[in-house]
């Protein structure tokens, strides 16, 4: 899961990379809520839970569309375990959002102000009280009698533990002058002291020692023997209530002293403030004061004192609008980088992991963080700003660390005074450390990325995963699944492509036949050899898909196969403009550093000298290839960059060599029928606003006429059409001598007026 979360901003995902790491959150998170609410033995720590949900909301609100019938945004809690009977609620148990900053607060207010419409100076009164990191728990009376307790649960269902919660002194047997029905809700904990005196007689007995208060007063709130319960120091803090047959009092703080009366232990810290300066205020009091409360806490919990606002805010889909819990920072610690190493990920991403001489931060011994990417290493953020003061990171520096907000700790600051003598600054890799191949990075990508595509191992199944997709090859009997058997196999291996369409022959040969073994059949193995032959004839756009080539789509596939026609078409191009994509590259990160001294030493960058300076030394084929690439309508300088630098490296294009060897025939897009078409072969450009047509109606009306339509304007392009607002297009194209016409004479020319 680490690699799920990347240092790629939400909005540079693609809708693939967003729809996978949106289910490897759901499925990351699900599992978290199990080890959390139901097994009492998370699987990771608080802050980051709080950034996995982070992260999937931000993805979900870039990509509405992909928000899955699982999300994590609409889940609270967990499922009830195997062993406790079901107790529905009667009002759902909802979760709390979350702030992390003095902004998130304000803006808590001022939402809240605009959704009950209260001018910035109307009275606005909340409650703050201590967050307990315990196990929320549900205790409903009737007639002043305890019948029932019960857990979270997933909110709606939650596991029947009256017996147990009956052994716990600070709830209440029964109660006088409370309404006929009243669920009173709190927090199940265990104090720092009898925390510690519990593991001492789990240690004495031979038994595991629980790793921290939560978890010991949730396992032992959830033991089917309530004796065992009863052996435990657990104490309850009741904090809200739901279904009541009569109103508790008018406001949030009211109510809390209802229930104090009423016998149950509310927390001492509660506060009535009057706006979030307060708020935070007593937050920074309690957060002064934590570790000498004796119990954990993990923030403070705000929420509206009125009881009637509370009830015109209402609830999003699993959080009250009314309260907010304002989370702690995480806790901080000083280590030593011992090295840096860099992991490469699934999509090539290089991503930078310090390994760390082990520390304990937050009561989790924490030997790695995460860098991020080559800037991050360098002290400046994507932009070339500074981040850390412009420090670098180098190896055997002392850096504090943290683990707020991510899988892996990160890295807050780095002590120069302990730096060593002979620490040099970190040269990041511009070649894959898995397969070799050139490691590059995009303009405007953060990260950098490995080119080798097919024969890095670190992509290898995930590419052949794709290879062999519905939209690429799609080889019946050949899906996901039978591709990592077979890359696992160490008799009939399918490391890349080729190896797909060598697997009869190799079969024939050896010993072990694949119909010999278990989930085949001489049939079912004949059938997928069948399947394989099959598809020794391919379309030319689905094996420029099946490539797996960052940034080729299925669009950008088709386009390039129509624009070229033939593979060794494609191939040419692609060799001709390699000067020119690395020139590119060149010039990007040319313009990078120049707009990085010129803000340095506060002037204007001199961007175009910079950038010509670059090209000066690319010739005319190249450049003239290069454009011709570019050009084409739906491929942009990041397709082509991939395109060229993917057929570039040694190995990747000697793998792909192989694949094509095995094909019979690559197989045209099919040319449209253009008999009497007046502008078949020819080149054009649309400009300007287009009247009478859509953008892409125009496009495919041109193609449909055997025309190649361009997106931008070179000496092979042929007609012009330039609609009102046309600009530089229309200047290159008179200086280029080429025709420009209207939309009304493009009309006419094709047959459409």
């Amino acid at each position: 899961m680490a690699n799920s979360i990347t240092a790629v901003p939400v909005g540079d995902l693609t809708a693939d990379d967003a729809a996978r790491e949106l289910a490897e959150l759901a499925q990351t998170l699900a599992q978290a809520n199990l080890a959390y609410h139901r097994d009492d033995a998370p699987a990771i720590d608080d802050a980051a839970y709080d950034a996995l949900k982070r992260r999937n909301a931000e993805i979900e609100a870039v990509f509405p569309d992909l928000k899955r019938a699982d999300s994590p945004s609409e889940a609270v809690g967990a499922t009830v375990a195997d062993g406790f009977g079901k107790v529905t609620h009667a009002v759902r148990m909802m979760s709390l959002g979350n702030a992390f900053a003095t902004e998130d607060v304000t803006d808590f207010d001022a939402g809240i102000r605009r959704y009950l419409n209260l001018s910035v100076d109307a009275a606005l009164r909340y409650t703050a009280e201590p967050k307990i990191d315990g196990l929320s728990l549900s205790v409903r009376y009737e007639d002043g009698h305890l019948v029932q307790a019960a857990t979270r649960g997933d909110g709606a269902v939650g596991e029947n533990v009256t017996e147990n919660a009956r052994t716990i002194s600070s709830i209440p047997h029964r109660l006088t002058g409370a309404p006929a029905v009243i669920e009173v809700r709190g927090e199940v904990y265990m104090t720092h002291a009898d925390f510690a005196a519990l593991n001492d007689r789990q240690t004495a007995a031979g038994a595991k020692p629980f790793a921290n208060p939560r978890n010991a007063a949730a396992g032992s709130l959830r033991q089917l023997d309530p004796d065992i319960t009863r052996s435990r120091p657990l104490h309850f803090f009741a904090y809200a209530w739901g279904e009541v047959s009569a109103p508790l009092a008018q406001t949030q703080s009211g109510a809390i002293a209802r229930l104090a009366e009423l016998g149950f232990a509310t927390n001492p810290l509660t506060l009535t403030c009057e706006n979030p300066d307060e708020l935070v205020a007593h937050y920074d009091r309690i957060a002064a004061d934590r570790a000498a409360l004796g119990y954990d806490i993990d923030g403070v919990v705000y929420k509206v004192d009125d009881l009637d606002y509370q009830r015109r805010l209402g609830f999003r889909s699993t959080t009250p609008r009314w309260a907010i819990a304002h989370k702690f920072p995480a806790e901080l610690a000083w280590t030593q980088v011992e090295s840096i190493d860099i992991q490469v990920g699934r999509t090539g991403a290089l991503s930078p992991v310090a390994r760390l001489t082990p520390v304990t931060v937050g009561g989790v011994v924490v030997s790695n963080a995460t860098l991020h990417n080559e800037d991050y290493i360098a002290g400046r953020s994507a932009d070339g700003s500074e981040i850390r003061g412009g420090t670098d990171i180098r190896v055997g520096d002392w850096v504090e660390v943290y683990r707020a907000g991510d899988v892996i700790p990160k890295v807050s600051s780095v002590d120069l005074s302990r730096r060593p003598d002979n620490a040099t600054r970190y040269v990041f890799p511009t070649r894959c450390p898995e397969c070799g191949s050139d490691a590059v990075r995009d303009d405007g990508d953060a990260v950098r990325r490995c080119t080798g595509g097919l024969i890095c191992p670190a992509q290898a199944i995930e590419k052949m995963r794709h290879f062999v997709s519905r939209s690429a090859f799609d080889i019946e009997g050949l899906g996901a699944k039978q591709v990592e058997y077979f890359f696992a196999d160490e008799t009939l291996p399918v490391h890349e492509p080729a190896d797909i369409f060598t697997l009869r022959a190799r079969n024939a040969a050896n010993l072990a036949k694949l119909e010999n073994r278990e989930g085949f059949g001489k049939t079912s193995a004949n059938n997928l050899f069948d399947a394989i032959d099959a598809k020794r004839a391919i379309p030319m756009n689905r094996l420029i898909f099946a490539l797996g080539i960052r940034h080729v789509g299925e669009v950008a596939a088709a386009d390039l196969a129509r624009h070229f026609v033939t593979w060794d078409a494609l191939m040419q191009a692609v060799d001709q403009a390699g000067p020119a994509a690395q020139a590119h590259l060149a010039a990007d990160a040319a313009e990078q550093a120049e707009r990085q001294a010129a803000a340095a030493e506060n002037r204007r960058a001199r961007v175009k000298p910079v950038r010509d300076a670059v090209w000066t030394d690319v010739d005319t084929q190249a450049r003239s290839a290069w454009d011709d690439l570019v050009g084409i309508d739906g491929i942009g300088a990041s397709v082509a960059v991939s395109l060229v630098t993917t057929f570039q490296q040694e190995k990747e294009r000697a793998s792909i060599v192989r694949l094509v060897a095995q094909l019979t025939d690559i197989v045209p897009v099919a040319a449209p029928v253009t008999t009497g078409s007046p502008v078949a072969g020819k080149t054009v450009v649309f400009t300007g606003t287009l009247e009478k047509m859509t953008r892409a109606e125009a496009k495919a009306r041109a193609e449909a006429l055997g025309a190649k339509v361009a997106g931008s304007v070179s000496a092979k392009t042929d007609i012009l059409i330039a609609g009102p607002g046309a600009g530089s297009k229309a200047d290159k194209a008179a200086k280029l001598g080429v025709e420009t016409i209207d939309e009304d004479a493009w009309l006419a020319l094709i047959g459409d007026a």
